[in-house]
């Protein structure tokens, strides 16, 4: 069993979805599958054949996220360190060829939101700024090819 590392946030959120799933989804596909039950020959029941599905990806679902938040160190953000790049640092990086400024938050797989500036720690972004400090020049191999980043700044 792997152990998966985040914040109290993300692990609150995957907690929520979990009972979401359990207590509001679960019972839904029961309903469904009943109902199609109750329209006869189950062989030629398109309706029950689906149902049955959802089902079966829906328990997956339920599974991996037990998995998951029974093997989640929460990380106390209050002992972050900021000499150099680690896990749930935010880092502020100058794209070198363009100047342009990002500034990314370094999470889990499992709390990635590109979005919300979140990128995981398996990119080649935050793989090649882990361990850096501030002032660093960084290459990094991305699919457009390599490119060179300054780090700026390191926060929490």
């Amino acid at each position: 069993m792997a152990i998966s590392y985040m914040t109290q946030e993300g692990y609150d959120a995957k907690m929520k979805e979990l009972a979401h799933l359990e207590n509001v989804e679960r019972p839904d596909v029961v309903r469904a599958i009943a109902e199609a039950r109750e329209k006869g020959d189950l062989s030629e029941n398109a309706e029950y054949d689906a149902a049955k599905e959802r089902q079966g990806m829906l328990e997956a679902k339920i599974a991996e996220l037990k998995n998951l938040v029974a093997t989640a160190r929460i990380i106390d953000q209050s002992k972050l360190q900021t000499e150099e790049v680690q896990l749930l640092n935010k880092v502020t990086i100058k794209n070198l060829k363009n100047n342009a400024k990002m500034t990314y938050t370094i999470v889990s797989e499992t709390e990635a939101n590109l979005r919300a500036g979140k990128i995981s720690i398996t990119t080649p972004i935050a793989k090649g700024l882990i361990g850096h400090k501030v002032g660093d020049v960084v290459e990094v191999q991305a699919p457009v090819g390599k490119m060179q980043f300054e780090i700026i700044e390191i926060g929490i």
